[in-house]
């Protein structure tokens, strides 16, 4: 008779499952914190994506942000009136901008403003600013800015204080009467640079008519943002803006997805999504890995206590929904340490981007959706993954269950065939003997280990991308120590009285244009840079680091700009000059180089001049310094006039470290307490069951003669043996892992170098085998507790 699934029998394999639970409470407990990490970073990234998404739109909606931007050298007022005509636009404002040099009271260095102009007739239509502190501008005072709260805070100013802009070649004394934030500087980065530095680069809002003034800019404007309506096409709309504003030095609309702080928001959203993707899967797949081995030889440990079962009426259904629900429980307990560990960690998270980003409200709320959703999906990762042992466990006849498992194949080992096992001591042949005779289980064993050592080089992966970022970018390619531009291009002539500033060494100058480069139907704006053929600070790097040749008349491409347009070497771009003359000419790709930042394109610098039918004119300067003159060449660039903007190479590399590798760096400190979690998980796990499978035959060992001793050789000598081959196996896995994460990471203005120190590989490799020595140590331990009597009765 099959007895029901009622009440009475559920309760008998309900017992059988909590004791089977305590026995196997170390490796229950290692997988579970296996799930418990993939859950957690599921939560920290896709509620830090939902948090970062509501918190980024909400603050877009309310203050205005425009959809479409565009720069021009000077257009008159009353065209604002014709780009309010055209068809989809409603709202559109200019405004005067300029990049001014800074001197900032207790900084050394000079620092950059960028200068906006605050109208004093209407409030301002778009990117409305929200006042954290003070005032705003009063339009009878002269002499008053706004000054952006990251630039503040870097700075310690107020309101109240003041600081010195170097305006139109003249000196001014600037008052700050109100800190502000602005949708437009979330994320406040300058021109060329590959982080933010809050410490020299501001954003400074003066009143219009004072502005105006001091530029020559009465009655116009060269900056303007509209707002579209619902459902206009912003392409065709880009299109009637560039019409109208080409005559007046206009280098191209964009839409706000290009302006720079909402680009670094959205890519920052896109790599929370590939975190949220990449790094649970990794974890899920390893959980499922080892439940699938665990309930394997679980079922196979109780072949005896299934055909019992089966003889006393239980249904197959019974059985495999008793081994499923092992299973179920160990990754509820998972899901449930998960969810509390993700939710702290993301509104951790929350609060670094609060310093990262610069949002007037900073509040995380729980999505209790997400929860529910990361649990549904453990348990069903955990049962789809066990489902074969579970329907093997129930499929299996009770005469069959009643038999033990069929014995390993017999025949000689490879020493054996070689003849050399006089050279191997006995315990030494019988390690090999169980790793041979029993290939699959070797094999899944070996896998399990990699596993963890693949996962340990992904944990470090972050330290080693950045350090390598940091040398490649600023020791090997970047090794100016000051980057100079200039308001406007100027004549060449302007390096020599660049020499002639205190402490400088050398001077490297380049021009630099906006251009829209054209393959096919494919276009990407960037800005092309001529480059003097003989140079040794900014050099342009190919895939082994070495410098790379400008020709006299090809383009050179960075290799995601290459990937962007789909163009090779030898193939013809055709590239738009978006300024002056605005000439259009086809150029032939002479090489693609290596870049880890942005879109790039050079060219000669004497083709570039060329191209733009322009005499020996320079947009800026590499300089390399004596560091003891940095302080009187800091003064003299504080006061020069034709100088916009000065980035200081040290300065950079600083702000690097505090902004996009320390927040990295905090994700990949996360990432490695996992790691060692699933190493420990795994490894313990390899141990134990491996105890439990050989602890008869251990113990038949015992009993005709041999020593404790000499059994633990045999077992952890099998283990030892598993994590020697499973270490470089796990190498090559991690780098794959490594290479997933990077191109999950990637973007367009931002990409991770895939690279894996020595360092990494012996971490990894030290933790996994600190791992199997603690786990040898517990398994060293049971041995001694073994029961000879009860684990050689015969279950014959």
């Amino acid at each position: 008779m099959v007895l029901p699934l009622g009440a009475d029998s559920m309760t008998a394999l309900d017992r059988k499952l909590l004791r089977d639970l305590w026995d196997m409470k170390g490796q229950a407990l290692a997988i579970s914190l296996v799930i418990a990490s993939g859950v957690a970073v599921f939560l920290m990234s896709v509620g830090c994506w939902d948090f970062l998404k509501r918190t980024r739109d909400a603050y877009y909606d309310r203050h205005r942000f425009a959809d479409l931007f565009a720069a021009v050298t000077r257009a008159p007022a009353p065209l604002l009136d014709r780009l309010r005509e055209i068809p989809g636009v409603a709202a559109v404002e200019g405004r005067i901008q300029r990049d001014v040099t800074l001197d900032i009271p207790g900084l050394e260095e000079p620092a950059v403003g960028r200068l906006l102009s605050w109208p004093t007739t209407h409030p301002p239509l778009l990117n409305l600013v929200g006042l954290r502190r003070g005032r705003l501008l009063d339009p009878e005072r002269p002499g008053e800015v706004l000054v952006s709260e990251a630039f503040a805070e870097a700075n310690r100013l107020k309101p109240g204080d003041v600081l010195r802009a170097v305006i139109n070649e003249r000196l001014q004394t600037l008052r700050i009467t109100g800190i502000v934030l602005s949708p437009e500087y979330v994320f406040t980065l300058k021109a060329g640079d590959m982080v933010p530095d809050d410490r020299r680069f501001g954003i400074l809002w003066m009143n219009e008519p004072e502005l105006s003034a001091a530029f020559n800019m009465q009655g116009a404007f060269n900056s303007v943002s509209l707002r579209l309506m619902r459902g206009a096409s912003p392409p065709e709309v880009i299109a009637q803006v560039d019409r109208l504003l080409a005559p007046y030095g206009g280098v191209g609309a964009y839409g706000h997805e290009q302006q720079v702080s909402a680009r670094f928001l959205s890519d920052e959203l896109r790599q929370l999504r590939a975190m949220a993707v990449v790094a649970p899967a990794i974890f899920f797949g390893v959980a499922v890995f080892l439940l699938n081995v665990v309930l394997t030889r679980i079922s196979g440990l109780q072949r005896e206590q299934i055909a019992a079962l089966k003889a006393f009426g239980y249904a197959n259904l019974a059985v495999g929904w008793h081994y499923l629900k092992l299973v179920l429980l160990i990754a509820a307990i998972g899901a449930l340490i998960g969810i509390g560990l993700g939710e702290w960690l993301a509104e951790s998270m929350a609060g670094m981007y609060s310093q990262f980003y610069r949002f007037p409200v900073y509040q995380y709320r729980i999505n209790w959706t997400l929860p529910v959703l990361v649990t549904v999906l453990s348990l069903a990762a955990a049962g789809t993954g066990s489902l074969m042992p579970v329907l093997g466990a129930a499929r299996l006849p009770p005469a069959e269950a009643m038999r033990p498992a069929p014995p390993a194949r017999f025949r000689p080992t490879i020493i054996e065939r070689l003849g050399i096992e006089a050279f191997f001591p006995i315990s030494a042949r019988m390690i090999l003997r169980e790793l041979e005779r029993r290939p699959l289980k070797s094999l899944l064993s070996a896998v399990g280990l990699g596993f963890a050592v693949a996962v340990l080089v992904m944990g470090n992966f972050g330290v080693d991308a950045f350090d390598y970022l940091i040398d490649f970018q600023f020791h090997r390619s970047q090794r100016q120590d000051l980057t100079v531009t200039f308001v406007e291009a100027t004549s060449s002539a302007a390096a020599f009285d660049l020499e002639h500033l205190p402490g400088v060494q050398h001077v490297e100058t380049f021009r630099a244009t906006p251009v829209q480069l054209r393959v096919g139907h494919r276009s990407h704006r960037t800005a092309v840079q001529g480059l003097p053929v003989e140079r040794e600070l900014f050099r342009v790097l190919d895939a082994d680091q070495r410098p790379l040749a400008l020709p006299p008349d090809g383009i050179v491409l960075g290799d995601k700009l290459a990937e962007k347009l789909h163009v090779g070497v030898g193939e013809l771009v055709t590239l738009e000059v978006l300024e002056g003359r605005r000439p259009v000419r086809s150029v032939p790709v002479a090489a693609v180089f290596k870049e880890y930042a942005g879109t790039n394109a050079y060219l000669a610098r004497e083709a570039l001049q060329r191209l733009l039918q322009e005499g020996p004119v320079v947009s800026g300067a590499y300089l390399q310094i004596d560091l003891a003159a940095r302080e009187a060449l800091y003064r003299e660039l504080k006061q020069t006039p034709r100088v916009a903007g000065v980035t200081i190479k040290t300065a950079a590399i600083e702000s690097f470290q505090k902004t996009v590798a320390d927040n990295q760096l905090r994700m990949q400190s996360v990432n490695i307490i996992f790691a060692c979690i699933i190493a420990f998980g795994v490894v313990y796990n390899t141990a134990r069951i491996s105890l439990s499978e050989r602890s008869r035959e251990l113990a038949t060992l015992r009993v005709i003669g041999f020593t404790r001793g000499e059994i633990s050789f045999i077992l952890l000598g099998e283990l030892a043996v598993l994590t020697a081959l499973a270490i470089p196996a796990g190498y090559a896995v991690g780098y794959g892992f490594c290479w997933s994460m990077a191109k999950g990471f990637e973007s367009e203005m931002f990409r991770i170098p895939v690279v894996i120190s020595r360092w990494n590989l012996g971490f990894s490799a030290a933790v996994v085998v600190a791992a199997a020595f603690v786990s040898g140590l517990v398994v060293r331990r049971r041995l001694d507790e073994l029961d000879l009597v009860a684990v050689l009765k015969s279950r014959d």
